[in-house]
């Protein structure tokens, strides 16, 4: 077209090629995923002959240690009262006790090899179990973004008129794309890159600590490593919650709401109340997610924007309709005052359009804010089962 403009029928060719190119990407992602399981599996097996054959080294090398030190004592006592011992008897003295010394030896130069053997598994099982948590992380993403290909996306057309605002929309996704990658580029750097460099050079430490003062010290260093692994742990989970919690599509929109809610509390340190009244029932998933991305919204505006320490979010399912109150106690705003890149907002009303609802925001600078939203049930699970 020579005045560049997009049609239906091209957005469609571009929404199939970008559906073909993600799904080509989660199976590539997959088999990453089964290939470092399969590692992962082999190298618990081999760290635990590893583990076992240590045992066995340290057992010989107290028992040679034992032996060494009755063969010097006897030794000893032989050069000491020689002219009462034969040639014999004093060479088999000599030579039991450098033989007893080069096999301790031996056993203590093995013992070494074995445990930085060990070691160097431990940080190859970390780093594999990383490599999996951020496939399975990337997977879940990846989903989502066929999902949103497959069912949200499709739905443009119906509610894009002009070929111009296709194509705005279109450089809209785009940048939201690059500013996702972005920010992943900074949680991948700054949370499991960060992590595994740390592992690397406190397990050096902890290898020289072992040498220098001891078991006892090493031991403590081994339990402050674990504690930081976990905490890493911890982290992945929450940009997994952030992204996409899998629980929402096994266990429904409120325990999943708890278990995020929860999850985010503890995070930031803050107090979050979660009320909900009404039948608890599992409706249409695109119904579930809508009203899952609305809470997470509102409740990352109260945290990011209006710096609450106190967070309610309530929700009434009636007959009709599903009712939402989010109220935090931060630092509020003027709602009618526009604000450049309130991205956030944005998506709220575009997604509480898309459902048929009505949002309301009451705020005061200094006095909080209140985010409320109704939902209705019909209308937004009609849409949802459309395919």
């Amino acid at each position: 077209m020579s005045n560049k403009k997009l049609d239906a029928r091209q957005l469609d060719r571009i929404v199939k090629k970008m559906i073909e190119t993600v799904d080509q990407s989660k199976a590539e992602i997959f088999r990453i995923s089964e290939q470092s399981r399969k590692e992962h599996d082999r190298l618990i097996e081999e760290l635990q002959q590893v583990k076992e054959e240590v045992k066995r080294v340290i057992h010989q090398t107290d028992n040679l240690e034992m032996k060494t030190k009755l063969a010097r004592q006897r030794l000893f006592d032989v050069s000491k009262n020689f002219s009462h011992y034969s040639e014999a008897e004093i060479r088999q003295a000599y030579e039991k006790a450098h033989s007893l010394q080069m096999e301790l030896t031996m056993a203590q130069e093995k013992e070494k090899q074995l445990r930085q053997r060990r070691d160097e598994l431990e940080r190859r099982l970390t780093a594999v179990k990383e490599t999996i948590e951020r496939a399975d992380h990337l997977i879940g993403q990846v989903t989502v973004v066929l999902n949103y290909l497959n069912g949200d996306f499709r739905e443009l057309s119906d509610f894009i008129n002009g070929a111009n605002e296709k194509q705005e929309f279109g450089l809209r996704i785009i940048e939201a794309q690059e500013e996702e990658r972005k920010r992943l580029s900074r949680e991948i750097h700054d949370g499991p890159a960060q992590m595994l460099a740390n592992v690397i050079m406190r397990s050096d430490l902890i290898e020289r600590i072992y040498r220098e003062r001891g078991v006892e010290e090493a031991i403590g260093e081994m339990r402050d490593l674990k504690k930081m692994v976990r905490s890493a742990l911890y982290e992945v989970r929450r940009i997994i919650y952030d992204l996409r919690p899998m629980a929402l599509d096994d266990l429904g929109l409120i325990p999943t709401l708890k278990k995020y809610l929860q999850t985010i509390e503890e995070y930031h340190k803050t107090t979050i109340t979660f009320t909900y009244t009404g039948e608890v029932k599992r409706l249409s998933n695109r119904f579930e997610v809508a009203v899952f991305r609305l809470v997470q919204e509102a409740v990352q505006n109260a945290l990011k924007h209006a710096e609450a320490t106190t967070i309610q979010v309530e929700m009434e399912l009636k007959k009709d309709h599903l009712l939402i109150v989010v109220k935090d106690d931060g630092k509020g705003f003027n709602p009618n005052e526009k604000k450049d890149k309130a991205f956030g907002l944005m998506g709220m009303r575009e997604r509480i359009e898309w459902l048929g609802g009505k949002l309301h925001i009451y705020s005061q600078l200094g006095r909080g804010t209140i985010v409320t939203m109704h939902i209705p049930l019909q209308k937004t699970a009609g849409k949802g089962e459309q395919q």
